[in-house]
């Protein structure tokens, strides 16, 4: 299963509901619609970073949990020139059907707005949407969990710790691009 994550990640533009297989579920969003969402009247930038062996185990390390591969998407939106944020969308399995999560991460490192694209469980395991505003204004580190500044959900565990595994390593992936870029000026556009 890891390994069709990794080829779907690495090849699609954005996880589509539909390329994840075992029926898509609820679709609320389709990727293009989350994008303009969350940057409205801004110019959008698909790269491709891939990660060395190193930065995948940092990453892993900082988010707690594991990533699905090396090759990864974020998508950059800056309004009249200026970072407005940067994009990951993140395919995961909750129980034992997938959802897709929008996480977007502002220039100063903290989530501002987590969106679900499509959920494939029952609806009645999604959490509501004030679970999924807890998140906004959070950054990676001990309080970015379950059990510290983010409230689960009854009935919908699996959900909320998916959820916020998905958060973690976004902000991960995040912060080892950034280190990267702050470590080697242009390394990061080099390959896109």
């Amino acid at each position: 299963m890891r390994a069709l994550l990794v080829l779907l990640l690495a090849l699609a533009p954005a996880p589509t509901p539909a390329a994840l297989g075992e029926g898509a579920g609820k679709v609320f969003l389709t990727p293009e619609e989350a994008l303009k969402l969350a940057f409205p009247e801004c110019e959008i930038e698909r790269r491709t970073e891939y990660l060395s062996e190193a930065e995948e185990l940092r990453i892993e390390s900082l988010a707690r949990v594991e990533l699905a591969g090396r090759v990864v998407r974020p998508y950059v939106a800056r309004k009249h020139g200026e970072l407005v944020g940067t994009a990951y969308f993140d395919a995961h399995r909750v129980r034992t059907k997938n959802e897709v999560l929008l996480l977007v991460i502002g220039p100063d490192e903290r989530l501002k707005r987590v969106e679900v694209l499509s959920f494939a469980e029952p609806l009645e395991y999604l959490p509501r949407a004030n679970f999924y505003a807890q998140f906004s204004g959070q950054r990676l580190d001990d309080e970015l969990d379950l059990k510290h500044a983010i409230r689960g959900v009854a009935g919908a565990s699996l959900s909320a710790n998916a959820a916020a595994a998905a958060a973690r390593r976004a902000l991960a992936v995040q912060h080892v691009l950034a280190e990267r870029a702050t470590a080697v000026p242009g390394a990061s556009a080099a390959v896109r």
